[in-house]
């Protein structure tokens, strides 16, 4: 039976909670090495959407260049996410926080993310979704100091609150550039909003402060917010209480479930899959057995099937068409 709904309406009704004609579905992945200019990452994007053809496109941009312009190094060493490894940090010692400038995001490698969305969005024609990655500011901080982020948030805490609100400036403006360059929605990461990192109070301080300065500056200038929640023993309940209209984590390796997140969000949930081990070693009919217990977890309603985060660079073609496909065979109205 043929799908009855557009990307666009399947999208919306997924977030508003209403019946779907299948459930939506969307993965996405680096491209090491092409990601490296606007062009190269702009057809990675392209060419994975035009494969697949999936209800909603997500930008990921190279791991290392969001930070790059303050002066971090980083380089590509082959590996099955398709990341970058850091060579050189920018922040050595506390009083280094309050020398950050604030960055031009139409400029540098932070311009070439941008302009990479401008030609998405103009090939794709408003046919589909198309969210921008931005990180929250206490992720990029830790990008750039690494562990002793997490020493200057306990010793020198308004020295690193200096430098969060310079980072948090710069990426809500890199969040309005994106918006403005033709991106209908921002995926919002942050892989500190975990126990193993901090408390709820010091995330609250840290960490939900500046996002809410991107999260203010961006409301209004998209349809579509995505919270992405990375790592294990995450505050799930501290991140579905922001203005965000679907969240999205490792349901599968960390949790909670669908089933358990579906009692605390009202939102679109993202995910189903788990990228590690079913997408990525199969069988055929594991895949299409997990993507429909993602669904019924999920009620059926305001969910669209995803894996916990990017999916391997390894993953087999042959997988990801089973993923896509067997959403058509399953209704939900």
């Amino acid at each position: 039976m043929p799908s009855t709904m557009t990307h666009w309406q399947r999208i919306r009704a997924a977030i508003a909670g209403q019946p779907t004609d299948r459930p939506p579905i969307s993965l996405w992945r680096h491209w090491p090495n092409a990601d490296e200019t606007a062009l190269g990452l702009a057809y990675g994007t392209l060419f994975w959407q035009r494969e697949y053809d999936f209800d909603l496109v997500k930008v990921t941009p190279a791991s290392g260049t969001l930070h790059a312009d303050w002066g971090t190094k980083s380089t590509y060493v082959p590996n099955p996410h398709g990341t970058r490894t850091t060579l050189r940090r920018v922040v050595r010692s506390p009083e280094a926080w309050p020398e950050l400038p604030v960055l031009d995001p139409r400029e540098g490698c932070l311009g070439r993310q941008v302009e990479a969305v401008r030609i998405i969005a103009e090939e794709l024609e408003d046919t589909v979704p198309v969210l921008q990655t931005i990180f929250s500011p206490l992720t990029t901080a830790w990008k750039l100091a690494g562990d002793r982020m997490l020493a200057d948030l306990r010793r020198h805490p308004d020295l690193l609150k200096k430098g969060l609100q310079v980072v948090a400036e710069t990426t809500a403006d890199l969040a309005v550039a994106s918006a403005e360059a033709g991106a209908t929605g921002m995926f919002f990461a942050t892989q500190c909003d975990t126990y193993r990192l901090m408390t709820e109070d010091q995330y609250h301080e840290f960490g939900e402060t500046y996002d809410r300065v991107v999260l203010d500056a961006v409301r209004d200038q998209v349809e579509i917010i995505m919270m992405h929640a990375h790592g294990e023993d995450i505050m799930f309940d501290l991140l579905a209480g922001y203005p965000i209209d679907a969240i999205n984590w490792h349901d599968r390796m960390a949790g909670p479930s669908l089933a358990e997140a579906r009692e605390h969000f009202s939102g679109m949930l993202v995910g189903g899959i788990s990228e590690w081990t079913t997408l990525l070693d199969g069988p055929a009919e594991a895949i299409a057995a997990e993507i429909e217990d993602a669904v019924a977890q999920a009620g059926g309603r305001a969910h669209m099937v995803g894996a916990g985060c990017v999916v391997p660079i390894t993953a087999p073609h042959a997988h990801i068409r089973v993923a896509r496909d067997a959403v058509e065979t399953i209704r939900t109205r």
